[in-house]
């Protein structure tokens, strides 16, 4: 648990620490000159950003609304509700073909990239929304996918909440990467 708390810690300090870029701007960083994203807190306990998708300006991702830490056992938590939520490849395909060309990647092949949930569907991100969806490139599946399953799991086990294990992801994953930012 000990552990837990300081990769919190860890995942609040680097959101606090991003800088902030723009849609359509170059690509040097802005540094941060804004307050703390996150809630102040008198307590020493770690506290979680109402919404992990968008901090300091920056959008990160999209969230499933239907995903809540109340529907947990009725979504995230049972086997293969994934499945029923994620988006066809009819829907991907074209999608990570437009934002490879709209990233200007150097690799223009999209069989180097998986169209990926930012924050997964395991988790409670959007299935659909193009804000939640980006080409990453290498194999599936990759150590994303696995620290995917393992936040899941914590969540289900109830040693982690749902919000929580979405800032942790978010800033564990997306925040080092300026293409996430909208």
């Amino acid at each position: 648990m000990t552990l837990r708390i300081l990769a919190c810690l860890a995942a609040i300090v680097v959101l606090a620490a991003c800088d902030t870029g723009t849609a359509g701007s170059d690509a040097s960083p802005a540094r941060l000159e804004s307050a703390n994203p996150f809630t102040e807190s008198p307590s020493p306990i770690p506290v979680v950003p109402v919404d992990p998708c968008h901090v300091a300006g920056v959008t990160y991702c999209a969230l499933n609304p239907a995903v809540t830490q109340a529907t947990i056992r009725q979504t995230i938590c049972v086997s293969g509700w994934t499945a029923t939520i994620r988006p066809p490849s009819s829907y991907t395909s074209p999608l990570k073909l437009q934002q490879i060309a709209a990233e200007r990647l150097a690799d223009t092949n999209p069989a180097d990239y998986e169209e990926d949930h930012r924050i997964p569907l395991e988790l409670g991100g959007a299935p659909s929304d193009t804000s939640n969806l980006s080409p990453e490139r290498g194999a599936s599946p990759n150590p994303k996918d696995s620290a995917e399953n393992s936040a899941r799991g914590e969540v289900c086990a109830g040693r982690a909440t749902l919000r929580g294990e979405q800032a942790a992801f978010t800033a564990t994953w997306l925040a080092a990467y300026p293409a996430y930012r909208q």
